[in-house]
């Protein structure tokens, strides 16, 4: 919302006006210019500001207002108060029932009985509620209005910014312009305070302040992440160079790089909002995810939706209303969820009183509308279990279907693997002297995942290990014949997966990968559709 929007509540006089913040200060100073400006709200008002140690205080004149400092005292005070005015309350909220504690219902039924007052009453009142976690009493959800206070503008990180550097004229400043907005915008999705305290420790880090200083405001975006105890921040080494195949996949992503940057303006090019990959468990899904962040350099997030779940009534939704609003905050992001169709696994049942289809409404909801670049990206293993008003158009830019490594891929698996790990040249020496290494091998792990045949390296090189010699060949095919592969374990689900992916999902392996596919598996005499195309298994 605009300042404007607020201003039009408080002219409207809408009684009772919520405000979710931190930023005591900050919105007070907000509210404050509001209610004093004859052009926003025509009639000025005094501001009181209410805590529960201090009272009522008349902010105008600097004047306590002698025995207020209990609740009723001050509602009462509010009540009979005869001058245009504005009530800041803080923390009003811990009369609600936080925490599983009873709610005040005497101060609860106070307010009610104060509100035809301050809606239809010749002096004109407002009263507001600040506090940092949302908490409605069901009995005043008719009454309190929520405003929407948003975090501080680039214009207003600069300007804090720029007045530390005055302040301490002992720090060396080594921006350049460019490099200072683009260190202000990195402060983006912090509090005032937050980025106050980000820049003082790149400041007093080393006397000086430069581009490097960029990781500090990062990390300070990590503690917020923590703080939740819902989301995860995952740091990732990985690169796309780990991922064996799934070159359509990873075309897509490295073409909508950068979709959020200024230059992407130019073409008109909105920002992803994000992929569902589904398909044969451990062929790289999760895998892609992480290295996502490397590719994109942006921060990555995992969301766990059983920690939002709790036993408090109000307290789930609440969760995750903060747990997105933190995806927001810290945006541009990338927002990982692993195994979706495990988290929303209690849809369509009674036992939660309906908690868990409120969640799933808002998460789509919050898909559906969002405006922030967060892209999102979960991962399935059972798309059966998935509701279908997920996967329709709109929610996800795009579902990419990941199944069975194609020889080529298998190829690709085993040589990056092996790179990997043979990094000293007395245990690689044999392995390599061996003809069409990775072909042999690849023909022998038909129907092998990618998690398998790295499983099968690690095997073999313990084997090595264990005689203290070089890795052979025959150590490699030994443990590819003692393996019963997923595909035969798993052999219906994984054929139920292929009939779903038949026209909904893009394949995340090129075509020319596919043919090949079809080439292998053709004993099988098994068939399954993807994409239009005839696929054997």
């Amino acid at each position: 919302m605009s300042v404007y929007s607020l201003a039009n509540l408080i002219r409207a006089r809408f009684p009772l006006i919520y405000i979710t913040t931190f930023e005591e200060d900050r919105v007070t100073k907000y509210i404050k210019s509001i209610v004093t400006d004859e052009k926003q709200v025509k009639y000025p008002r005094e501001v009181f500001i209410w805590t529960q140690t201090k009272g009522l205080i008349n902010d105008t004149t600097g004047k306590t207002i002698n025995d207020t400092d209990s609740p009723c005292k001050a509602l009462e005070y509010i009540r009979k108060y005869e001058r245009d005015s504005v009530f800041i309350l803080y923390d009003f909220h811990t009369n609600f029932g936080p925490k599983g504690r009873q709610a005040d219902y005497g101060i609860i039924r106070k307010i009610r009985d104060i509100v035809p007052d301050l809606k239809l009453g010749t002096v004109r009142k407002t009263v507001f509620f600040i506090s940092p976690e949302l908490l409605i009493p069901e009995s005043l959800q008719k009454e309190i209005t929520i405003f929407d206070f948003p975090l501080p503008t680039l214009k207003e990180i600069k300007s804090k910014f720029n007045s530390m550097l005055n302040q301490n004229s002992a720090v060396k400043n080594e921006l350049t312009d460019e490099e200072k907005d683009k260190l202000c915008k990195a402060a983006l999705g912090l509090t005032l305070q937050e980025a106050e305290g980000a820049f003082a420790l790149a400041m007093v880090n080393d006397g000086k302040i430069n581009a490097e200083d960029i990781k500090i405001i990062m990390e300070e975006k990590v503690q917020v992440i923590r703080k939740t105890g819902i989301l995860e921040f995952i740091k990732s080494d990985y690169s796309i160079k780990d991922i064996g195949g799934l070159d359509n996949l990873k075309n897509w992503l490295l073409k909508r790089n950068n979709s959020w940057s200024e230059k992407a303006k130019k073409y008109c090019i909105p920002a992803p909002k994000g992929v569902l990959v589904t398909g044969v468990p451990g062929c790289g899904k999760s895998l892609t995810a992480k290295a996502m962040s490397t590719i994109w350099q942006l921060p990555l997030l995992k969301l766990d939706f059983g920690k939002v779940f709790s036993g408090l009534v109000g307290s789930s939704e609440e969760n995750m209303r903060r747990a997105l609003a933190t995806a927001e905050a810290v945006a541009p992001s990338i927002l990982w969820i692993d195994e979706i169709e495990k988290g929303l696994s209690g849809l369509g049942s009674n036992g939660d009183s309906g908690v868990s289809s409120r969640i799933f409404g808002q998460f789509l909801t919050w898909m559906q509308e969002k405006e922030a670049p967060v892209f999102v990206i979960a991962t399935a293993n059972n798309i059966s279990g998935l509701p279908p008003e997920l996967l329709r158009k709109g929610r996800f830019d795009e579902i990419f279907f990941v199944d069975l490594p194609t020889m080529e891929e298998r190829k690709e698996i085993f040589k990056l693997h092996l790179e990997k790990r043979l990094k000293n040249e007395e245990v690689a020496s044999e392995i390599r002297q061996y003809p069409n290494l990775f072909t042999e091998l690849a023909k022998m792990t038909e129907g092998f995942i990618g998690s398998e045949i790295e499983q099968v390296v690690v095997s073999a090189l313990c084997d090595a290990f264990f005689e203290n010699r070089p890795l052979r060949f025959e150590d490699l095919a030994k443990n590819i014949q003692t393996t019963v592969p997923l595909s035969m374990t798993q052999r219906e689900q994984i054929l139920a997966l292929r009939a779903w992916a038949n026209v909904r999902a893009v394949s995340a392996a090129k075509t020319s990968n596919l043919k090949q596919y079809n080439k292998e598996i053709d004993e099988e005499n098994v068939s399954a559709s993807r994409g239009g195309r005839t696929l054997d298994f």
